[in-house]
């Protein structure tokens, strides 16, 4: 039993450490709630629970609201405002002759079996 909570122990203080390493060094903007000095606080003065509750609430991810993710051109309003209506229908037209092209293809009838 004595074993079981000195590897208890060594495993909280690893968390610990790292959880204070964590909410150290990520940017001020990948913070919830409250500002990066609150959150260090709480991870340094409710050891485990501070820690728990840094990476369940306090630590913001990557593809949450607030950090810009990138979207694809075709999906960007701005960039399909700089497009002239010109060039779009050249581009749709040229999308029909290519589609037609690859249905006159297709609608072929197969070769004969030259097998007797």
């Amino acid at each position: 039993m004595a074993r079981l909570l000195i590897i208890g122990g060594f495993l909280a203080a690893v968390f610990w450490v790292f959880s204070i390493v964590d909410c150290a060094v990520q940017p001020p903007t990948r913070h919830r709630g409250v500002r990066k000095a609150a959150w260090i606080a709480i991870v340094v003065l409710i050891p485990v629970i501070g820690g728990i509750l840094w990476f369940a609430i306090g630590r913001r991810r990557a593809n949450d609201q607030g950090v810009p993710r990138v979207i694809a051109p075709d999906d960007d309003p701005a960039f399909l405002r700089s497009i002239s209506k010109a060039e779009q229908d050249a581009r749709i037209r040229r999308l029909e002759e290519e589609l037609a092209r690859l249905d006159e293809e297709t609608d072929e009838p197969p070769a004969a079996d030259p097998r007797p």
